[in-house]
């Protein structure tokens, strides 16, 4: 699994050292040391870097495995609060009880869903009314129109002044 250099667990300095002790120093033997000592030690190295792999395609697997389980379980709670929501109809504390409660919607498939463990995702919080949150309207901002009854003047200022105070600047006067 570990055979090309750029995902082999040993460092290219200790490969280098290993070569050395199987081909020129191959007959050198020190106490407690020898090619067949670093062998083996990198041979273990190997072998342990493989269980870590194995290991971690185990734990995605179990990630996702919660991961579905949540989402399944979301779309259950939906089902249900729905289910509820209609049945509470002539019973107001039941149905106080069941406004306070807000689901997250569910993730689009494909899209990573953040986990359900403890945190309420984006989408949740903005359906909630806050709008910081809230991902931002797409296309060109609406007009900002005059509220009913306002001038187009600022106060205190009337057609008749500005006429007055532009005049000879080329401004065009007014009928």
């Amino acid at each position: 699994m570990f055979d090309s250099n750029e995902n082999d667990p040993i460092s290219p300095a200790l490969r280098a050292l290993l070569e050395l002790f199987t081909t020129e120093l191959a007959e050198v033997r020190f106490p407690d040391m020898s090619g067949q000592v670093l062998e083996d030690a990198a041979a273990q190295v190997r072998a342990s870097a493989e269980a870590v792999a194995r290991a971690q395609a185990a734990l995605e697997a179990a990630r996702q495995g919660l991961q579905d389980s949540q989402d399944a379980l979301l779309q259950k709670g939906q089902r249900a609060l729905a289910y509820a929501r209609v049945f509470a109809e002539e019973n107001p504390e039941l149905n106080t009880k069941l406004e306070a409660i807000h689901l997250p919607r569910p993730g689009r498939k494909g899209a990573k869903a953040e986990s359900l463990v403890g945190l309420e995702p984006v989408a949740a919080t903005a359906a909630n009314g806050n709008e910081e949150n809230a991902p931002r309207r797409r296309g060109r901002p609406p007009k900002v129109r005059p509220a009913p009854g306002a001038t187009l003047f600022p106060e205190g200022v009337s057609p008749e002044s500005l006429a007055v105070a532009h005049e000879g600047n080329g401004v065009l006067p007014t009928a």
